[in-house]
């Protein structure tokens, strides 16, 4: 995914019936009858970029790493028109380590997104399966690096320090991106630019360990030709969530004009007395008809504390600078460099660097790579 204005060792999975899925989709593809009413398409995208990161008083890693512009991934999507202005999807999506080779989750083939829908064009979609949480949709947009690389926001977001998404999870999957057992209600075009929806997850009587979360979320925004502004809020509970619920709040706005497109987004985690707020600006400039330059600045603020830990002090910011140059609609050169600033006890750090960063320590990384889409 790569959100814009308005609008990742090798793992061993089980072994998958690809010859029998491309027959199918084959099939499908060239009968006659489905030929007029329906479609299935297989698309993704291939990206890697070389990346180095120094840590304060750690040293350096030299890395190949994957997804750093957008996500590495294969997917397969198709509809079936079922007249009336009603039809049918799917919605398949499976995250790639194309560093390795490897499947980017040990657990979930399609972890990135599996889903089925029926879409009225008068009423809207109600769509099952997993997805991303309305908080995270609503957050990503406002991200110029798209929540990836070195200079994303996803930095920010994590369960390693002392907080409320730890505190919520532990080391388990979370629900900071993605749901699954989701049940959706995502609201029809056509009305004068107001977009949103809603999110209900089933936690099946599960553990967070397992992914298992009873999720509750909804997004509205409203989009001109030029701004935007939208707002979500999601919340979640689990086994280890035992006073109260973890909530997931973000809202944004975006301005483009001719030389410039502008955001700024705001996001709140909360859980018992911990709270972690981000804050994120973007810029990106178009340079002639095929580049771009985008930086941001993200500040992340812990509060409260967890137990008996006092976590005011800690924080980080973090300034990121990139171009990316298009050699084609599908494929592009990029590159970008990143600084994160600690301070008290926090140890944020750009992603793929060496372990131990102390407290209150810097962490720096520079990666350019090549994205392919198909």
């Amino acid at each position: 995914m790569n959100p814009r204005f308005p609008t990742l060792s090798q793992t061993a999975i089980a072994p998958f019936p690809w010859t029998t899925l491309f027959v199918i989709a084959a099939c499908g593809a060239f009968s006659p009858k489905a030929a007029a009413q329906s479609s299935v398409v297989l698309w993704g995208v291939a990206d890697s970029a070389v990346r180095h990161v120094s840590n304060e008083g750690r040293g350096s890693v030299k890395s190949l790493v994957s997804g750093s512009n957008s996500t590495s991934r294969l997917s397969f999507r198709g509809t079936e028109d079922l007249g009336g202005g009603l039809s049918a999807g799917f919605h398949l999506e499976h995250g790639i380590l194309l560093d390795t080779g490897a499947t980017a989750s040990s657990t979930q083939f399609w972890d990135r997104r599996a889903t089925v829908s029926l879409i009225s064009r008068p009423l809207g979609e109600i769509r099952l399966g997993r997805d991303f949480v309305p908080s995270y949709s609503n957050w990503s947009r406002y991200d110029p690096f798209s929540y990836v690389g070195v200079a994303g926001s996803n930095n920010f977001v994590s369960a390693t320090p002392v907080g409320p998404i730890r505190s919520a999870y532990g080391s388990g999957v979370n629900t900071t991106v993605r749901s699954s057992n989701a049940v959706q209600y995502l609201l029809p075009g056509g009305l004068g630019g107001v977009e949103g929806g809603a999110m209900v997850a089933a936690g099946e009587g599960g553990t967070a360990a397992n992914g298992q979360h009873k999720v509750i979320g909804a997004r509205l925004g409203y989009a001109a030709a030029q701004w935007g502004v939208s707002a979500a809020h999601t919340r979640t509970e689990n086994d280890l969530t035992l006073v109260g619920t973890h909530q997931d709040s973000a809202i944004g706005a975006h301005l483009s004009l001719p030389v410039v497109r502008l955001s700024a987004a705001y996001r709140q985690f909360k859980y018992d007395l911990a709270k972690q707020r981000n804050v994120l600006f973007g810029v990106v400039v178009p340079v002639g008809s095929s580049g771009e330059v985008k930086a941001s600045y993200n500040r992340v603020d812990l509060s409260g504390r967890v137990g008996a830990t006092v976590i005011d002090a800690n924080g980080a910011t973090q300034i990121g600078l990139g171009y990316v140059h298009s050699l084609s609609k599908r494929t592009a050169l990029y590159a970008t460099g990143s600084r994160i600033g600690n301070k008290g006890a926090a140890t944020y750090a750009v992603p793929g660097g060496p372990a131990g960063l102390a407290g209150g320590g810097s962490s720096t990384g520079f990666e350019a790579g090549l994205r392919h889409s198909f």
